[in-house]
């Protein structure tokens, strides 16, 4: 493994160029140039502020039916760091958790990691459990949402009629594989009740949304924005009546799981079946990185100089796998490789004397200037004419990397280190689970590495994704049974002694969302924050061009997507539906815009991508 890293940080050194050419054409430049400046003058209602939001800009040719560039830009400066430097240490969970206005839950989690760290503290073994069952509900709420509101609609009969009239015709005639599991006996059916607003599949998901979101009210209290997480583990109690009502409010996930993880694979299969081409969209080489999730409460103490090895027993395993080759299971190593470039963004980076930057981690470990431990933002006042987003490039090692649900699971198959459990088992190529269905049945489902990765199979992981959710979550239900039994209640420790002045701290919460890796890293100087950097999936996947002009992970699947839209004669009837599948098999959290704009000539189409439900 220390010889492989070593070789991708020398091949990250030969392919450093000039950051600072030119990487967009006059025309897409343009559309940059007048989309950030329309993002400046537009008053944006506070929700879509809560989320920031996305432009994805690309330049098609319809004549031969590709992408010719593509740019993902961040529309807004978020700033939430800028808002935290100086405020004393008992506010900055209360700041930090609304980094997102849906994901509030993790960004608290993520806050209490980097502060224990800082402070060493550490949580009891039942917090640091009800910490992962809270987790648990947000992910299964996410994923349900994802899979049938959000990305759904864009596989059904509304869609593909119109788009690919020749599919939806062949989708008539198709039987489903797996209609002893979801019910459908047509691929066609299934497509009509993935119709957004009407289609059963929609409303379904809905409810299920609503189950995931009472369950985390149970034992968390108020959401998204729950104050119940606290460094230290949960300012909450539980008992054995209140697990068994959350079990119960959960059950009906089991069978639901199974039978997502069928649909999908029907409507996949049956759709590589009919065009064979649908391998190239959103095509890329597997490199995807994560930090791994559910701490587990016999091994986790919230110290850097013990983070390899707590680590490695959390329930999904943090990993690297950089071009489908697995290069990385240190969480140390992970945390010290990654550089956060500016060097396409609007945003500035103050400019720190060496003689104060960070150059190691507490375990020795070298690290960047570019590290987000050394990052600190300043007003804005940006002259390079090469930005194009408000947002940045996050690299590991210099390389560019995928984040999300998915990425969970391929690198736990690949690095084989979870805990043992009757739930769930990695084999090196497959995730299997066993899940506790009504009636005591159980229920058998296994999630394969795919050969070849790109929006299907985004999206089909995301699927198991929510039977990999409920395997950790029967194994934590279990443990807390374990730990009620032995008389242990207590759910947080108590506050490290912030009033002695010390010297500067380092924190680092190592987390995710359900849309991939969430981190907040904290700088503290006599028990005052110095400096605050969160890293968000959304702004990982949707970044800027790397300092080696790489394209960002959605840009580069964007121009490895081909045209297979056929229902359109013209410009006019252009519904970027294939750019569409791939935006949304990233999972954005924010208010999204495809900017198209049509080759040989200035037309721009616009086409809205629905990428955050907000309930009415």
């Amino acid at each position: 493994m220390e010889l492989e890293l070593a070789a991708l940080i020398n091949t990250t050194k030969q392919q450093q160029r000039d950051a600072h050419a030119p990487r967009l054409s006059p025309g897409m430049q343009e559309l940059v140039k007048r989309q950030h400046l329309a993002s400046l003058l537009h008053s944006a209602d506070p929700m879509s502020r809560l989320e920031g939001g996305l432009a994805v800009n690309c330049r098609v040719d319809l004549d031969n039916k590709s992408i010719v560039e593509a740019a993902s830009a961040a529309t807004f400066f978020r700033g939430y760091e800028s808002l935290l430097p100086g405020r004393a240490l008992d506010k900055v969970g209360l700041v930090s958790a609304t980094a997102s206005g849906i994901c509030g839950g993790v960004h608290a989690t993520a806050s209490a990691l980097c502060l224990e760290m800082a402070l060493g503290i550490k949580p009891p073994p039942f917090g640091i459990v009800l910490r992962n069952l809270l987790l648990s509900c947000q992910y299964l709420s996410d994923n349900c949402m994802h899979l049938f509101v959000l990305a759904g609609p864009d596989y059904s009969q509304a869609v593909i009629e119109k788009t690919n009239p020749d599919i939806w015709t062949r989708a008539q005639q198709s039987k489903s594989q797996f209609v002893h599991l979801h019910g459908f006996s047509r691929i066609s059916d299934i497509m009509v009740e993935l119709n957004k607003g009407t289609g059963s599949l929609y409303r379904e998901a809905l409810q299920m949304v609503s189950l995931a979101r009472q369950a985390y009210v149970l034992l968390g209290g108020k959401y998204p924005h729950s104050e119940s997480i606290i460094p230290g583990g949960v300012s909450i109690t539980a008992d054995a009546h209140k697990l068994a009502e959350f079990s119960k409010l959960l059950q009906p996930f089991m069978e639901y799981s199974q039978k997502a993880a069928a649909i999908w694979d029907d409507v996949f299969d049956f759709m590589l079946a009919a065009n064979p081409r649908y391998e190239d969209l959103g095509r890329s080489d597997a490199s995807l990185l994560d930090f791994g999730q559910w701490d587990h409460p016999d091994h986790y103490d919230g110290r850097y100089q013990t983070c390899d090895i707590w680590g490695q027993y959390r329930w999904s395993t943090p990993a690297a796998v950089i071009n489908g080759k697995l290069a990385c299971i240190s969480l140390s190593q992970l945390n010290a490789g990654m550089e956060e470039s500016l060097d396409y963004s609007f945003q500035t980076r103050t400019n720190i004397p060496d003689a104060d930057l960070i150059k190691q981690d507490p375990l020795g470990n070298a690290i960047s200037e570019r590290h987000p431990w050394n990052k600190k933002n300043q007003a804005i006042k940006n002259t390079n004419a090469n930005a194009y987003s408000w947002g940045s490039s996050l690299t590991w090692r210099g390389h560019n990397f995928e984040v999300g649900a998915y990425a969970r699971l391929y690198l736990t198959a690949a690095a084989q280190k979870i805990p043992r459990s009757p739930y769930l088992h990695a084999t090196g190529s497959s995730l299997n689970f066993l899940l506790n269905g009504s009636a005591k049945q159980a229920l058998e489902l296994e999630w394969h590495i795919p050969d070849i990765w790109n929006t299907f199979a985004r999206n089909r992981a995301r699927a198991y994704a929510l039977a990999f959710n409920l395997a950790v979550t029967q194994e934590n239900i279990d443990s807390a049974c374990r730990l009620l039994a032995a008389g242990e209640t207590k759910t947080h420790a108590a506050d490290a002694n912030t009033n002695e002045a010390q010297t500067k701290q380092l924190g680092v919460g190592l987390w995710g969302a359900s849309r991939g890796f969430l981190a907040h890293w904290a700088v503290i100087n006599n028990q005052q924050i110095e400096n605050y950097q969160i890293a968000i999936p959304s702004r990982i996947n949707a970044g800027t061009t790397t300092p080696a002009r790489t394209p960002g992970p959605m840009e580069k699947a964007l121009l490895n997507t081909p045209i297979l839209e056929t229902g359109f004669r013209t410009a006019d009837d252009f519904a970027a539906i294939d750019i569409q599948r791939t935006i949304q098999s990233f999972d954005p959290c924010m208010n999204c815009t495809a900017h198209v704009l049509v080759n040989g000539s200035e037309q721009v189409l616009s086409k809205v991508v629905d990428t955050s439900f907000v309930p009415k």
